[in-house]
């Protein structure tokens, strides 16, 4: 009798990857991993919406992973809450260390000479006293790869930041990393990518609506 093989669990899994919730500085402060800042009215609400919709998932994510912030945390609890599950917090999902740049109002630093490399070359750019975006990317990729591995052949949640998860959806798509800023993430949005092993695929980015379409296999 010839003996079958034991089937050999996928290494590679959805990562449903949410930006946190609209903070009262969102979109107009780079607050990076300062302490303290939680989120807005709206946000709590942007959350418990995109808990819903995470919710309504035929294949329900098995875990709820979430940057150590309070605004990402926040965001975190009410999907877990809809899932069943608890949030785990991961410091792979952390914001990018923005250095002393951290608190500055965005129309300062715009005014920056520095400011174009951010945006038309960041592979070349560190933050003065902090990360560089090649090195955030590396952490955010190597942190969803490992999450990834953890949950072969299923799906989970990670509530992280917007420079993180557009870093993460270029290496995903093969996408240079100067070119990362011409993706748009917005608060509470849904990106999904499948990641772990050798697989790299790009479902969805920035999604506001329903999930119910969204392919997980």
């Amino acid at each position: 009798m010839t003996a079958v093989p034991a089937r050999r669990t996928p290494s590679h899994a959805v990562a449903l990857l949410v930006r946190h919730g609209r903070t009262p500085t969102t979109g107009a402060v780079l607050p990076g991993r300062a302490p303290g800042l939680h989120l807005a009215d709206d946000g709590r609400a942007q959350a418990e919406a995109t808990a819903a919709r995470i919710a309504t998932l035929k294949r329900p994510p098995s875990a709820v992973y979430a940057s150590p912030l309070e605004r990402a945390v926040e965001t975190a609890r009410p999907i877990a809450a809809a899932l069943g599950l608890r949030v785990r917090v991961e410091r792979g999902l952390l914001e990018c260390d923005f250095g002393s740049w951290t608190g500055q109002k965005l129309g300062t630093l715009r005014r920056k000479r520095e400011w174009k490399t951010v945006i038309s070359m960041p592979s070349a750019f560190r933050f003065p006293g902090g990360e560089s975006f090649a090195e955030m990317q590396v952490r955010m990729s190597s942190t969803l790869d490992r999450l990834a591995e953890r949950h072969g052949g299923g799906s989970f949640v990670a509530v992280s930041h917007a420079d993180p998860i557009k870093a993460a959806v270029a290496d995903t798509a093969g996408v240079p990393l100067d070119l990362f800023q011409r993706l748009v993430v917005g608060p509470c949005s849904v990106t999904a990518l499948v990641r772990g092993g050798e697989a790299r695929t790009v479902l969805c980015v920035n999604a506001l609506s329903s999930l119910a379409e969204l392919g997980l296999s």
